[in-house]
């Protein structure tokens, strides 16, 4: 009797070192070393479950960057980030948001202690806020071995400080299809992620300071991905999801799918909805466009280098890309998927050195669906 007790402990150490911090359901873990480290944190169960769990998990750094990130926001102004308006952005996009990150955002604020209403108002930020960014897709005849790659540079604002607080969830639910938010503690939006069906997701925001006020009776895209990889099986799914939802403002997605290697890349100008598929006459960078790419880098010079690797492009040569075309100033997250192998290589930025200048860590998903 004895001696089988003692095999239960061990077994229980050995489960707790293999998952890092357990709690509950979920277990808090990292990738990386040093300065280059990432906390990591997966979570299983109901959207509110996987929220309370995430929230008890990176307690600590949520509550530093929500509330940083909103007193920075509203010290600097501009008005629409005040109370009121992100209350009343939040009011206008919360009908349309899936019920499942409204129950997650519920334990998550549980989870952390964090008022419900402090939550709502840093997730209406990028509804009212404006940002830049760049996208490519590369697969079939593009790539050295037929593999998806997919780039995601997230340029916004170094002087919020967001890239101090990096983070990356894996969400295992109950009901819907694993996946991954690359994203800052206490932020469950997505601007980027990765389903276990490798439907992967980027975005460009289009809409400019002076069109404030915005158009905001709609979905945000940050809500919107995180449905898109709830739900989406294969490409075809993911865009009838984009099509069905009301849109608001102006962005650019690029929406590959790693298990059937294709992309497409979306104008999303509320109310329409435009979508290219590769080497597309009618697309708006045409005669710039090749076989088996699509990508929008708002004119920033990607079309030579991607010409330069065509047929030989693989993780390493999208970076090297990727690298190349962010807003510098303003380059707080870069991300480089292989979608059909289900992984990617990320790098924050960390202080006022921005995310290409630094050195990218390796992460793949089905290390975490064992």
């Amino acid at each position: 009797m004895r001696r089988c007790f003692l095999v239960l402990i061990v077994l229980a150490l050995a489960c707790f070192t293999r998952a890092g911090h357990l709690q509950a359901n979920g277990y808090r873990t990292s990738i990386g070393t040093g300065a280059d480290r990432i906390p990591v944190i997966v979570v299983s169960g109901t959207p509110y479950e996987m929220g309370l769990q995430q929230g008890k998990l990176i307690r600590e750094e949520a509550t530093q960057m929500i509330n940083s990130l909103l007193q920075k926001v509203q010290t600097a102004g501009p008005e629409r980030a005040s109370d009121a308006h992100l209350d009343t952005a939040w009011n206008a996009i919360a009908p349309h948001t899936d019920a499942r990150f409204k129950e997650e955002l519920r334990g998550f604020a549980e989870g952390t202690g964090l008022p419900l209403k402090t939550l709502q108002r840093a997730h209406a930020l990028p509804v009212v806020m404006d940002y830049s960014c760049s996208g490519i897709a590369a697969w079939g005849a593009a790539t050295k071995d037929g593999h998806l790659y997919q780039t995601r540079n997230l340029d916004w604002t170094m002087e919020l400080g967001a890239q101090d607080y990096p983070c990356i969830t894996v969400y295992i639910p109950k009901q819907g299809i694993p996946h991954v938010n690359i994203t800052f503690a206490g932020f469950l939006g997505a601007n980027t992620g990765i389903n276990a069906k490798g439907i992967v997701l980027s975005e460009m925001g289009d809409s400019p300071g002076k069109d404030y006020p915005f158009e905001m009776n709609g979905v945000h895209f940050t809500t919107l991905f995180r449905q898109v990889m709830y739900d989406a099986n294969n490409l075809d799914e993911a865009i009838d999801l984009f099509k069905q939802a009301k849109r608001i403002k102006k962005y650019h997605y690029v929406v590959g799918d790693g298990t059937s290697r294709q992309a497409v890349k979306m104008l999303a100008h509320a109310p329409d909805l435009v979508i290219w598929r590769d080497n597309d006459p009618a697309d708006e960078l045409a005669p710039a466009v090749m076989k088996n790419l699509v990508y929008q880098d708002e004119g920033r010079g990607a079309f030579q280098p991607l010409q330069k690797v065509y047929g030989k492009i693989g993780a390493e040569e999208m970076r090297d890309i990727a690298c190349q075309i962010p807003i510098k100033g303003g380059n707080i997250l870069d991300v480089v998927y292989d979608a059909t192998a289900l992984e990617f290589w990320v790098s924050y930025a960390e202080k006022q050195e921005e995310a290409y200048q630094r050195p990218f860590v390796h992460f793949k998903l089905k290390d975490y669906l064992k």
